[in-house]
């Protein structure tokens, strides 16, 4: 058979580009963060507007959270265990509640 053995598989740079987009993601969260308390000091803080700040910056975090542990465990091992459904959801919750925060912000 002219296969590959799994002990022998080489993942090229494939933990790398991972690793690197969980980083672009984690930036961009930051950045929709930042841009969320640029725009509730803006013309002066409302309650309503420190708050979602406030729920903006905590989803933020949260992603840190699970996106530093998910770009250790892809440095720690050449083949890393693959991502626990309930982080994966997590992070996903994350982004899509910081992306609906931000546009309240906006509009």
């Amino acid at each position: 058979m002219g296969g590959v053995s799994p002990a022998r598989r080489d993942p090229g740079l494939q933990p790398e580009r991972t690793r690197l987009a969980w980083r672009r993601t984690t930036l961009s969260a930051a950045v929709a963060a930042v841009l969320a308390v640029k725009t509730t000091l803006h013309g002066g803080p409302t309650p309503a507007g420190v708050t979602v700040c406030v729920l903006c910056c905590a989803l933020f975090l949260g992603f840190l959270l699970v996106a530093n542990r998910r770009i250790r465990a892809l440095a720690a091992a050449p083949r890393p265990a693959a991502l626990a459904p309930r982080h994966a959801a997590a992070a996903a919750l994350c982004a899509v509640a910081l992306a609906v925060c931000a546009a309240a912000l906006v509009v």
